[in-house]
């Protein structure tokens, strides 16, 4: 039966390499230790469509959203 961080992983599997390395990352490095509000955000940016996320995690344009944007930025800078 799958978890679900398992469940998660799979949807971090977008169209697009860059995203799938990222949204991957974040789950394995934060997910673990992240609080509620930090899971539900995470599960809310995985419900965007691939061009916003491109646009916020890969180019930069920032997300309307302020929790969302504040994710992103922490997806963004993860080491």
């Amino acid at each position: 039966m799958a978890t679900a961080q398992d469940q998660l992983r799979w949807r971090c599997r977008r169209g697009m390499r860059e995203l799938d390395l990222l949204l991957s990352a974040w789950l394995a490095r934060r997910w673990p230790e992240a609080d509620e509000r930090e899971r539900a955000a995470f599960e809310r940016l995985l419900a965007q469509p691939d061009p916003c996320l491109w646009d916020w995690l890969v180019t930069g344009i920032p997300c309307p959203d302020p929790e969302l944007a504040s994710l992103c930025r922490a997806i963004r800078d993860l080491p």
